[in-house]
């Protein structure tokens, strides 16, 4: 049993109260929260809200760190010191709004952020355009080696061009040829001049408001290169909906996806220069396209980082074909 010291001679002791103290409550301390935090973060509310991959990136923690560099902004320069930076509560606002709108309207990122990468160079793209995601990127970056001789190569068509993005970069790989770059949209050549004074490249790029090959004039090209519309009409119904924030008239091709090609394969002959190349992407509709061209002798390309269904043909395969 405790005894209190405190005790009165002739009486029972008393307790005393303590002095009374005026005491402040402290605000919670707001928890630190860093870009590597804030990425994490994002990246699980986008693996729950499954959205669909497919527009630069392949997962959720690659798509979740494009959204937030591009939202606070940051630079992608010494990224190991941006990582463990701290992030402001106004900031993460930007961020979370950004990943809000990604989850709730199915929005792509390129799309948020306008800004993509194709065979290592900076592109401007909004929803006038496909967004680039095409494994020529890879054949532009070896200069269609060993399929031809880079330093022979004068001029080089792009049928279909959107954002530009294959045209400038054949005119970086080939730096003493001019690119024709075609498209029936005269918005997706609004997007395409963007880029083309963005790589100072107006002397060497051509854009031009085309049809196909309907709106070119009497000139023949080393190179003809296309990726072309080439989705089907059962496949355009069932495409994710991150999908349909895109031109459809970059995307439809008809019933079978081959309305394009078909085009493509008819006509390119006529402007190829002798041993001049033809190389078009056709993706999943690579099937569709052996079997309607058969006695075509399709060179189907292999790619270290992947993609497939680009084939390859000669101007004088072609001719052939045409005879």
């Amino acid at each position: 049993m405790n005894v209190s010291p405190a005790r009165k001679r002739g009486g029972a002791s008393k307790a005393r109260p303590e002095p009374s103290r005026s005491v402040q409550a402290r605000p919670p301390r707001a928890a630190i929260i860093t870009v590597r935090d804030l990425i994490n973060r994002g990246a699980r509310r986008l693996k729950r809200a499954k959205v669909f991959y497919g527009h630069g990136t392949d997962n959720a923690l690659d798509e979740s760190a494009a959204l937030v560099f591009h939202a606070l902004p940051l630079s992608h320069d010494a990224v190991n010191a941006v990582y463990s930076k701290r992030v402001s509560a106004a900031a993460q606002k930007w961020a979370e709004a950004l990943i809000d709108r990604r989850i709730d309207r199915r929005i792509p990122a390129v799309y948020l952020t306008n800004v993509t990468w194709f065979a290592g160079l900076p592109f401007h793209v909004d929803p006038r355009v496909l967004i680039p995601r095409s494994a020529l990127a890879e054949l532009i970056e070896h200069r269609f080696q060993p399929w031809i001789d880079p330093a022979r190569v004068r001029r080089v068509l792009d049928v279909g061009t959107g954002s530009g993005c294959i045209a400038i970069a054949c005119a970086l790989a080939f730096p003493r040829a001019h690119v024709d770059a075609v498209d029936i949209s005269k918005d997706a050549l609004e997007v395409a001049a963007i880029n083309v004074r963005k790589h100072r490249l107006g002397r060497r790029v051509r854009l031009i408001e085309s049809d196909h090959f309907s709106g070119l004039s009497n000139i023949s090209y080393d190179i003809i290169v296309s990726n072309p519309p080439y989705v089907g009409a059962r496949e355009m119904r069932t495409l994710p909906p991150e999908y349909r924030h895109e031109p459809r008239v970059a995307l439809a091709s008809g019933d079978s996806g081959l309305d394009s090609v078909r085009v493509i394969l008819r006509e390119a002959g006529r402007y190829l220069r002798p041993n001049g190349l033809l190389v078009v992407e056709v993706g999943n509709t690579e099937t569709a396209v052996r079997r309607a061209f058969r006695s075509l002798p399709f060179v189907w390309l292999d790619f270290e980082r992947g993609g497939g269904g680009v084939f390859l043909l000669t101007a004088e395969q072609l001719q052939a074909h045409r005879a």
